[in-house]
């Protein structure tokens, strides 16, 4: 039985390849949000919203302290709500919207379970874990498991101090979220 876990030649080829490719930025036309990275204690899940006067993508961010309302691009909060059961999705994995939300339910994505979009626009986002339990987030415009890094695959975060909860992209497709269970970091595009 030893023999079935070991892994292949071509999966310990990956495991390299994923260990030894450090973090680097985002490749244009990716830019960190102004505040790139946002604390937050005990975060639950995320889930985007857009701004119904401006048409920006808003995130939601759901924790055990209540509901937090961002904008994508600068990264600021834009409200608060710190009723504490608000912060725990409801059995269909949406938060209520607050702020500009407000009366809206968000889907969130995050330690109860759902997801956020892993593609957008000629762009994909892939989790990997060569060294469980530290994952890492790798934004691509072709395939991470093909080419040079740096050349059509970014490894963009790694997850070693927090627990990851949630990575993707927006609806649309402009903004790009990693989400741990202390942090919340934004990239954005035009």
């Amino acid at each position: 039985m030893a023999e079935d876990l070991a892994l292949s030649g071509y999966q310990l080829g990956l495991r390299a390849r994923f260990l030894t490719a450090p973090v680097v930025a985002a490749p244009a036309p990716w830019r960190p949000a102004e505040h790139h990275e946002v604390a937050v204690g005990g975060l639950l899940g995320v889930g985007f919203g857009v701004d119904p006067g401006s048409g920006r993508d808003l995130l939601l961010v759901a924790s055990s302290q209540g509901l937090g309302l961002l904008d994508s691009v600068s990264g600021k909060r834009l409200a608060r709500d710190r009723e504490h059961e608000q912060g725990w999705p409801d059995d269909d994995l949406t938060c209520p919207g607050i702020g500009v939300l407000a009366g809206v339910r968000v889907p969130v994505a995050g330690l109860a379970g759902g997801g956020l979009h892993t593609g957008a626009e000629g762009w994909s986002v892939d989790v990997v874990s060569p060294d469980w339990p530290n994952d890492r987030v790798l934004l691509s415009n072709s395939s991470p498991y093909r080419g040079e890094h740096g050349e059509g695959w970014w490894h963009v975060f790694h997850s070693r101090h927090s627990e990851l909860r949630a990575a993707g992209f927006s609806p649309s497709g402009r903004t790009l979220v990693v989400a741990t269970s202390s942090d919340v970091t934004l990239w954005t595009r035009a």
